[in-house]
C-alpha cells in the first residue's frame, strides 16, 4: 500500500491539542479571570476538557465548572477579560508537542504545502505560532471569521484547499478532536487523529479517521488503501 504522505499534496494541522499544548496558558488566564471575578480557580487537569469551539464557549465552560451560571452581561464581561489576560501569555507555559518540529521539517522538505486550520481566533493563533517559532512552516493560517465557520464545518478546509489550489482529496487534516474528524469527513479530506490532545475522552476510533497516532512522526510511516467513491472527490463549493 502507498504511504499516506505520498497520496496528498498538502497537510493542514489543527493547533490547540495537536501541535501545541496550549492548556497551561489557557488555564492560567482562565484562573486569573475567575479570581478577578471572585470565582473559584480550577485544577489544571480540568482545563483540557474545556478547550474547543472558540473562546466564548471555553469561557462559558470555565464559569460553569467554577460553579457560576452567567447571564449574558457576565458572559460578555468574562470573555473580554479572558481575552485580555490570555493575549498577554499565549506561549509562556505552553509547549510544542514531541515530534512536531521533526514532522514539520520532514513534510516541508518533501515538498508538501503545510497549513494551520484552527478554531482559535487569529489575534491569538498568529502570535502563538510566531512566538513558538513555527509560523514559517505554514503557507497559510486559517481561522474562523464567523462562528459558523468553525470546525466541524468544512469551511476552513475548503478555504485551505482553495489557497493551495488542490481538491479536498489531496488534503490531509491532522487534529485531535471530533470537530476535526467531522470537518475532514464533510470536506472529503483525509484525516489523522492524535490521541494525546483535547478530545474530551471521546473514543476517536468510533469517528473513523484514516489513522490514529501518538506522535506526529508516525505520519511519515502510515500506509493507506487507495480511496474511492464520490465523497472524497467532492468539488470545493
Amino acid at each position: 500500500m502507498p504511504k499516506l504522505i505520498d497520496c496528498v499534496a498538502a497537510v493542514s494541522f489543527d493547533l490547540d491539542g495537536t501541535i501545541i499544548d496550549t492548556a497551561p496558558d489557557l488555564g492560567a488566564a482562565a484562573n486569573m479571570m475567575l479570581v478577578m471575578l471572585g470565582g473559584r480557580p480550577l485544577p489544571d487537569d480540568r482545563i483540557p476538557a474545556l478547550v474547543g469551539a472558540g473562546i466564548d464557549e471555553f469561557v462559558k465552560r470555565v464559569l460553569a465548572q467554577s460553579g457560576v451560571t452567567p447571564d449574558a452581561r457576565l458572559q460578555e464581561t468574562s470573555a473580554t477579560l479572558f481575552r485580555d489576560l490570555y493575549g498577554q501569555r499565549v506561549f509562556r507555559l505552553s509547549r510544542i508537542y514531541p515530534g512536531v518540529m521533526m514532522t514539520l521539517h520532514t513534510l516541508r522538505a518533501a515538498g508538501l504545502t503545510l497549513c494551520c486550520v484552527t478554531n482559535k481566533e487569529r489575534k491569538f493563533a498568529q502570535p502563538l505560532l510566531e512566538i513558538a517559532g513555527i509560523s514559517g512552516f505554514f503557507a497559510s493560517v486559517l481561522c474562523p471569521e464567523r462562528p459558523e465557520d468553525r470546525k466541524p464545518s468544512p469551511s476552513l478546509l475548503y478555504a485551505a484547499c482553495r489557497q493551495a489550489e488542490i481538491e479536498p482529496l489531496d488534503m490531509l487534516l491532522v487534529g485531535d478532536s471530533r470537530a476535526d474528524i467531522e470537518a475532514a469527513h464533510a470536506a472529503g479530506c483525509r484525516v489523522v487523529a492524535v490521541d494525546y490532545g483535547y478530545h474530551r475522552g471521546q473514543p476517536l476510533e468510533e469517528l473513523r479517521p484514516d489513522a490514529i497516532v501518538s506522535n506526529l512522526k508516525e505520519i511519515m510511516e502510515l500506509s493507506v488503501r487507495p480511496r474511492s467513491g464520490t465523497r472524497a472527490l467532492r468539488a470545493i463549493p
